[in-house]
């Protein structure tokens, strides 16, 4: 049985070479590479002989999974697995498993930085002390009271409405599947647009989901809003929160997520719109959340294995 991990894992190489060692049985082969390539001809190359590929956020193509003709099963080191081409895995009946949870705390920081961050202003603070200024225009607002509405309540989606109850906002949700969770309200999707102060986007990106928040949806959120989107870029129609946030019909927006990962296109509008905080997809990228999903990586490998695969994505 041979592994194949197809590109860096964001772990040290010589910790994740002694993780996979040691969880992995003796009978399987390994083989690591340390750098990312993006080319066809190269990732077949690569994973030609593979039983099993370990695969972080690379996008492998409908060729490339074709062409690793061996290939039994995708350990995805991701939560999503949108860059994968999920049709010809079933086609070819490849189990394809993710790491749910890895960073579940990770994304949720993301959120609240990104959320104080423009709620109290923290980039025209900065400028202000370094030009000699003072808080005049600066003054903020508070987390508490606010209604906070979350969008897909997975398991980060409830991490998150968790620590917006710890600050004391109102949580508001919007998901495909109701929870019975202590102090969160369920609602429509345009009730909660239209009633929360703080919208923060937790959903995997679909057929549903794309292009879930477009004009007609922010044309009903309150003018001190606030949109967060760490889930996937496509879910927001990008122009039209550009033109949301420059109008002035949003307060502001955190937006870690695009059409395609970083780097992002210096015309792209969300960079040059009013009010946003803007980061290349880091909320993931965590030292200890990258650690954790390498031993989610190995753990699901041995138990696809032993013939009991979990984190099976159909």
């Amino acid at each position: 049985m041979k592994l194949v991990i197809i590109e860096p894992l964001g772990v040290d190489d010589e910790k994740l070479l002694s993780m996979a060692r040691e969880a992995l049985p003796d009978s399987v082969e390994i083989q690591y590479y340390n750098t990312r390539v993006t080319d066809t001809e190269t990732l077949i190359e690569r994973g030609k002989d593979a039983d099993i590929i370990a695969v972080s956020n690379l996008p492998l193509n409908a060729d490339v999974i074709r062409g690793c003709e061996n290939l039994k099963m995708l350990a995805v080191a991701f939560t999503g697995v949108d860059h994968i081409a999920m049709d010809v895995c079933r086609e070819k009946g490849i189990t394809v498993c993710n790491c749910s949870g890895y960073s579940n705390a990770a994304v949720a920081d993301l959120v609240f930085g990104m959320i104080v961050a423009l709620y109290r202003n923290l980039p025209a603070c900065g400028q202000a002390v370094r030009n000699g200024g003072t808080k005049d225009g600066l003054i903020g607002f508070e987390l508490e009271g606010k209604k906070f509405g979350v969008v897909g309540t997975g398991a980060i989606g409830l991490k998150v409405a968790a620590v917006a109850q710890a600050f004391g906002c109102q949580v508001y949700a919007y998901s495909r599947t109701k929870k019975d969770i202590p102090g969160i309200t369920y609602v429509d999707l345009d009730t909660l647009l239209s009633t929360c102060d703080i919208i923060s986007l937790h959903t995997p990106l679909n057929d549903g989901t794309r292009g879930m928040i477009g004009k007609a949806q922010l044309d009903l959120m309150k003018p001190n809003a606030l949109l967060i989107n760490t889930s996937r870029g496509p879910v927001v129609d990008s122009a039209a929160l550009a033109d949301a946030l420059n109008s002035g019909k949003i307060a502001g927006a955190g937006i870690d997520v695009f059409e395609g990962e970083p780097p992002i296109a210096k015309d792209h509008p969300l960079l040059t719109a009013k009010n946003v905080i803007a980061t290349p997809h880091i909320g993931f990228a965590t030292k200890e959340a990258l650690v954790k999903r390498a031993v989610i990586v190995f753990d699901n490998i041995v138990k696809w294995m032993d013939g009991t695969p979990q984190n099976v994505m159909k």
